[in-house]
């Protein structure tokens, strides 16, 4: 595990020490991937840089103001990825709390128009609510993550398909302790002003490809992405994701394997995995022919906590993946309902089974999500490489084993879910 571990670490450090913030469609973002390729080849001449288009986020300011005791004081913001900007123009609005729990229920939102609205959540997962909320025109919107009770603002993005779809306003994360101060101190009002836009851009897709020795035998497929929300280095978001599908093509490449293995590192996966589904949409044929299982590894790192598994397969590859792991005496929650926030989502919306590796360290997810203190300080890098070695007996059986026909089905109703959520959130193939 020693060396699993050091190399982790290593390769984490170079994304977020050396490279640091990685915003899909950036420099940096394109450094990453120039450094993963790199990695990449180490083990196998069969590497290649995919390009999708990309909005890439070049905000150059950004401030929030709010009226307390009748003086304007300014909070820490960050704007949404897709969201658009005010050109630099000061916007003032009424301040109106909306709880989202309750709000969306009311048949009429139009007491929103015009108004700063503090948005209790940051997901809006209903495309009726979000067409609605845009409908209603607000001034602008503040968000607040309600999984975390902190003082510190995160980091976002809109969903791209909804954006495109119904438009946006300008939206900004705001931190949780904010927003109960403005309410203790019945603030009448808020104003902000954002420099600089989105600019067209392209984002990255790494695939290393380790042939197997009956290529038509079908395709095993593991990833990781190597961007980052504004603000933060990203190191268990996801830099060990991608230190690892650099450490498994290291381990794989030791001995021939039935299957072909392909190892992905993809961008944009903080605009909703639009580098994954990208990649989808192209290889979706191929994908859909050849694909045996997808194997994500998305914020698996914090050194506190519980291994917290998304595992979209039927029952007979549900065993299996549960039995390798307690073998290798890992034991974690297995949860069955399809979740469209990863890389291996867009996968399961071409029908193959997969799993979203994750590592909760509170109730609510994460606690370092989306921040600046998201750095490699946090990693466990011995409970990463247990958890790397624990897939890589699941992927190496699955890549050997003389037939794999009982585990490729997924069940009817769960692919119903997928291809609902595929549609409503992605916007469709």
């Amino acid at each position: 595990m020693n060396t699993t571990s050091e190399n982790l670490e290593k390769h984490v450090r170079m994304l977020t020490d050396t490279i640091g913030v990685r915003l899909a469609g950036s420099p940096q973002e394109y450094q990453a991937a120039e450094y993963i390729a790199g990695e990449f080849r180490k083990y196998s001449p069969n590497v290649t840089i995919e390009k999708y288009p990309v909005q890439e986020r070049c905000i150059t300011s950004e401030k929030l103001e709010v009226q307390l005791n009748g003086q304007w004081q300014e909070f820490p913001c960050s704007l949404f990825s897709s969201a658009p900007s005010t050109d630099g123009k000061r916007v003032e609005a009424e301040l109106v709390f909306f709880d989202t729990a309750t709000g969306y229920q009311r048949p009429d939102l139009s007491f929103l128009t015009g108004k700063a609205v503090v948005h209790l959540g940051c997901h809006i997962e209903s495309e009726d609510n979000y067409r609605r909320l845009m409908e209603a025109r607000p001034a602008f919107i503040l968000f607040v993550d309600i999984r975390y009770t902190g003082t510190v603002q995160l980091a976002d993005g809109l969903f791209p398909a909804y954006v495109s779809k119904y438009g946006a306003v300008p939206s900004l994360n705001v931190a949780y302790m904010d927003a109960w101060k403005w309410l203790q101190g019945k603030a009448p009002r808020a104003a902000i002003a954002v420099s600089g836009g989105i600019r067209s851009s392209e984002t990255t897709v790494v695939i290393c490809e380790l042939p197997g020795t009956d290529p038509a035998s079908g395709v095993i497929y593991a990833g990781g992405h190597h961007d980052t929300q504004a603000g933060t280095v990203g190191a268990d978001d996801n830099a060990i994701g991608s230190a690892c599908v650099i450490e498994l093509a290291r381990l794989l490449s030791a001995k021939p394997h039935k299957r072909t293995f392909r190892l992905i590192s993809f961008g944009a996966e903080e605009q909703l995995s639009l580098g994954s589904a990208s990649y989808v949409r192209k290889h979706r044929e191929e994908i859909t022919r050849n694909g045996i299982f997808m194997c994500n590894f998305d914020s698996m790192g914090s050194a506190l906590g519980w291994p917290e598994f998304t595992v979209n397969a039927n029952d007979a590859l549900s065993r299996k993946i549960k039995e390798v792991y307690n073998r290798n005496n890992i034991y974690f929650v297995e949860h069955p309902d399809p979740c469209p926030y990863t890389d291996q989502f867009p996968f399961a919306a071409c029908g193959v089974p997969g799993m979203w590796l994750y590592r909760r360290n509170c109730t609510g997810g994460v606690y370092f999500h989306h921040r600046v203190d998201n750095t490699p300080d946090i990693i466990g890098f011995e409970q990463a490489a247990e958890q790397l070695h624990a897939a890589l007996a699941l992927i190496s059986e699955l890549a050997d084993a003389e037939s794999i026909a009982n585990y490729r089905r997924l069940p009817s109703e769960l692919r119903q879910k997928i291809d609902s959520l595929f549609q409503s959130v992605y916007g469709g193939f």
